[in-house]
This record gives C-alpha cells, structure tokens and sequence, in this order.
C-alpha cells in the first residue's frame, strides 16, 4: 500500500540520518551473500577517459579531480544546456551511469542521476561468492562497449542499500517494478573501482579498511554522490585525525559535495581553515607563500579572528596585492573583491586614512567601497555599548570583532580650525591589561596631527622610586620631521559610577621626533588597585582612554 511504503521510507531514512550507528546495525554477513540478497548489482568497470591519467593506485580519482580548477558558473551553464539539448535527443538511458565527473563538468557535484533507472535483465548470470562474473562475456561486452575493462557483479540487499542512501531508495523505488527483474548495473571508471566497494562494504558494516588519506578521499567523494552521508561523515572524521598540510587542507576546502550533503563535511572544512589560519597566521613571515595560495586558503586566513597583523589596514592591503596579481584584469579582480572579500574586510577598524583610499581604490566597485566605508564610520562614531551588541551579533558579527592587531585600532575626531587638533579614543580589555604585566606594553594605531604621525602607548612600568607597579599611558611622535610641534595634551579616563571622561593629567610638550611624553602612574594607584575587581576604571570590562592633543604653533627646527 501508498501508506505503507511512506512509512518505511521515514523509518529507514531517520535511522540513518540520525546518527544512529550501533553494533545492532551491522550486516557486515550479508555482504554479497546470495542467502541474504535480493538483487544483482553488475559494475562495469570502464577505461579511463582520454585525456586523463590513471596510475591504478588508489586516490585516483581525488587527484585527477584536484588536477582541474573550477570553470567559472557560465561555461558551466553552458555545459549543463548541451547536456539537457542532448538528452532530449536522445533515447532514455537504462545504464546508470556512474562515471566521475570532473569539477570542470558538473557544479559542486551535483547529483544528476535522479532520473536514472537500472536495466533490467532477465535472468541474473552465475555469481561466485568473491562476486566476479565468471559466465559473463568480456569480449561481448567489449563489442557493445569497447571501453568495458571487466565486469564485476555482486549480490546485494535493495533493504540495507535504501535505508543508507536515498539514491539507492529511489532506484529501486522506480527502476524495478517487477519480482523477477532483480540486476541492476553502475558503471564507473578504474580509479574509482575501490572507493565504490569500500562505499558498498561500509553500507553494510559501518566500516572501513582503509586509512590511506587519498582512498579516504575517494570513498568520500563516492558517498557524496550516493547520498551516503554517514560514510562522508565517517571519512571526514578519520581525515581529521590524520596530520594535517597545506596540501590537503587546500583539497578539503575544495571537495566536491551536493548541497544536501555539505553538512556532513563540514567539519572536515572547518578544520582546514582552521590549520591554515593557524599556520599563516603572521602574513609577513609567509609573504611568498601566501602570496601563491588559491582563493579558498586566502579565504581561510583572511576571515580568522587571530590575524597577527599590525593593523586591519594590513590585511586590505593584502588582499589587494593577492588580488592584483592573480587576476590581472580589472573586471574579474573587482568581481572577486566585491564578492569573496568585501565581507571578510574589517572596515570599521581600519584607519580613516586608508578608508578615504579605499574610496578612490579602482579595484573596488564604487558602490560596495562607498557602503562599507560609511557603515565603517558610523561604527566608529556608535557608543561603546552600541559597538559591542553589533560585535556580538551573530549575523553582523564577523565584520565587526577586532583581530589580535599588534597595534590596537582608536577612534579619532579631528579638527582643522582655529588650531590643528584631534581627540583619540583608546579602548582596552581588561584581559589586554592583564597581560601587561610586569613590563609589558601595548601600541595604538597611528594617527596624524599636522600632517605629522603620533601614536598611544600604554605600560605596565614601575613608579618612579620604583616600590610598585602601576599603568602608564604616554604619547609619542613617529619620526624625526622637519617640523617641530608643541603639543597641548590631556590624558582623559572614564570612570564609575557615572561614567564620564575625568582629567588625569594635562600638559605640553615639543615634539622633535623620534620622543615621547606621558605619565608613569596615570591613575595614581598601584597595579593591584587598578586592576582590582571593583576598580573604578573598568566599564564592563573596559578601560577608555582619551586623549586630547592641540598644535598650538609648528615651527622650523
């Protein structure tokens, strides 16, 4: 009945999909036993396709598809009309065909066997227990097919074959309507001849034989167009166990998978990006490197949170150089940026100097650099509070969370009149303060006053009879100049329980270059007392700093 067959059709896929996978599940004795069968699989095992190379050892397949980069979504398209145009021409297949498509053929290997049923035979041949064909005809086969190598024919359970994988449900839900049309046939190439038993065995049993890491790759990318997902997860767990390269991180991000079964390699991804972001995660040691990885891995690196760059001015200029030099011409790099990085790019902590490059860069698409450089300001101009609840948005969140910068990103107002002057907010973590102590120090980003560069710098230093340790906050110009500026300064702390900026200290100071001024003991109190836990500097968990700085006259020096 309609109903029943329904409700078997749930019961086998919820117990597969579930996770489910007990000892009580193991049907590793039926495996090709005529005892325990009810149909004939017959796998024709064709010659390579001219053009590709095959050593015959296992993995095969997994290189000959990591040969061949992706063909962009037009020719693809393209690709997928002609077939259609040729399938309408043609009589329906009855040969499930099972070939590997490369990645150049098919888009993120989808599953185009919907339509296609089993042929059926009338009588099965003589099967030996070891599942070759001994009555079977190889030259006939070779008549029909010249490029037929063997044949191989194994018995097997629709039952167990369904409730693992709704591709084979659906075969045997359409392609068999009659008792006595029990043989099925696939056809597949040499290289992928030992995936597909070890994918057949695991069906049965849960298990597999092999921990070879490119067999592994190859019985994952067969469990994915069977819609094995349990085998994908499986491989994915035993691949993840095994030492990890740039090699083989680079394949995992680029494995072929059907939408619906991209969630059982997830993992598998998730922890290549994480070794690639753990291994570049200073850019300028590997510049060359770096420089030559495909866009996936730049993917990878670019959207950790634990990017040791000096600023996210760095990682804009990276990407930028990466771009311009794998895509030459402009159309393609502004296509890439815009759509693969412009979300990865942390705006809002870059310098308002580069964000005014940004929107004069040609490389970006006007619009999209216009609608990041403004949300980049209003972000800096939002209140503290407002600035945390969007870093912790999820669905905002990436674009906003700060790096592990080595120097920490300010908020800067300037002015032009009646004096050269600009007002520099410094937020720290008290964990960032923590780790200061005993002798450390923390470097703000640049920032300019008179077209001259300044920066913060905050210690962990001690007073001046050097009887304890407290926090200092100084004030230092970049580098020597022509011009030597006298600077009125105040250095400014938010404090509880009103949470208003009060004056520490205020003062003047000619810059010459290459100095710097400040306060040892900015607050007066030693280390313990500051970072006490009812210390009246810390606003949830954050120190605010201001400082406030007026050129009142450079002049020659």
């Amino acid at each position: 009945m309609g109903g029943g067959d329904l409700f078997d059709h749930r019961a086998v896929m919820d117990s597969d999909f579930s996770g489910a996978s007990g000892s009580d599940q193991n049907f590793e004795f039926a495996f090709n036993s005529s005892n325990f069968s009810d149909r004939v699989l017959r796998i024709e095992i064709m010659a390579e396709p001219p053009g590709s190379k095959s050593d015959g050892e296992s993995g095969a397949a997994a290189v000959k598809w990591a040969r061949h980069p992706k063909r962009k979504r037009e020719e693809i398209k393209k690709d997928k009309e002609s077939l259609a145009t040729e399938s309408a021409k043609s009589p329906p297949e009855h040969i499930l065909n099972c070939d590997q498509p490369d990645t150049e053929d098919c888009v993120a290997f989808e599953n185009n066997d919907e339509d296609a049923v089993a042929m059926i035979e009338e009588s099965p041949p003589n099967i030996g227990r070891d599942g070759d064909d001994s009555q079977s005809n190889d030259s006939t086969w070779s008549m029909e097919c010249s490029h037929v190598l063997r044949v191989k024919s194994i018995y097997i359970s629709s039952a167990i074959l369904a409730a693992k994988s709704p591709f084979f449900y659906k075969l045997f839900s359409n392609g068999m309507r009659e008792s006595d049309q029990r043989h099925a046939i696939l056809r597949i190439n040499a290289s992928e001849e030992a995936a597909l038993m070890e994918l057949l065995t695991f069906m049965y049993s849960g298990k597999l034989s092999t921990s070879s890491p490119t067999l592994l790759l190859d019985v994952l990318m067969a469990a994915d167009k069977f819609e094995v997902s349990s085998c994908m997860r499986h491989c994915s767990q035993l691949l993840r166990t095994l030492p990890m390269t740039t090699e083989s991180a680079l394949l995992y991000l680029d494995l072929p998978s059907s939408v619906s079964m991209a969630s059982a390699v997830q993992p598998l991804t998730d922890a290549a990006k994480e070794f690639l972001a753990n291994k570049y995660r200073d850019i300028t040691k590997f510049q060359d490197e770096v420089m030559n990885l495909p866009l996936a891995g730049i993917e990878a690196i670019v959207s950790s949170n634990d990017l040791q760059v000096a600023s996210e001015d760095a990682v804009y200029d990276f990407v930028l150089k990466w771009a311009r030099a794998q895509y030459p011409k402009l159309e393609e790099r502004r296509e890439i940026i815009g759509s693969r990085f412009i979300r990865l790019i942390r705006f809002p902590h870059m310098t308002c100097r580069k964000l005014r490059k940004v929107l004069t860069c040609n490389d970006l698409d006007h619009e999209l650099s216009s609608k990041a450089v403004t949300e980049a300001l209003f972000f800096k101009a939002d209140a503290p509070h407002r600035q945390r609840a969007l870093a912790a948005d999820e669905s905002t969140s990436r674009r906003f969370v700060e790096r592990a910068y080595k120097y920490r990103p300010l908020k800067v107002v300037e002015f032009d009149r009646p004096h050269p002057q600009c007002i520099v907010y410094l937020d720290l973590k008290r964990e960032e303060c923590a780790k200061l102590f005993p002798s450390g120090r923390v470097y703000s980003q640049a920032f300019h006053l008179g077209g001259q560069g300044f920066f913060l710098s905050a210690h962990c230093n001690l007073d001046q009879q050097n009887s304890f340790h407290c926090f200092g906050l100084f004030l230092g110009m970049q580098e020597k100049g022509s011009i030597s500026f006298t600077v009125d300064y105040e250095f400014a702390a938010r404090t509880r329980p009103l949470g208003e900026f009060v004056s520490k200290y205020k003062g003047y100071y000619t810059f010459t270059g290459g100095k710097a001024v400040g306060y040892r003991n900015l607050f007066a109190i030693p280390w313990t007392s500051f970072m006490a836990d009812d210390s009246l500097f810390f606003i949830n968990g954050v120190l605010h700093l201001r400082a406030e700085l007026t050129i009142k006259q450079p002049s020659p020096s």
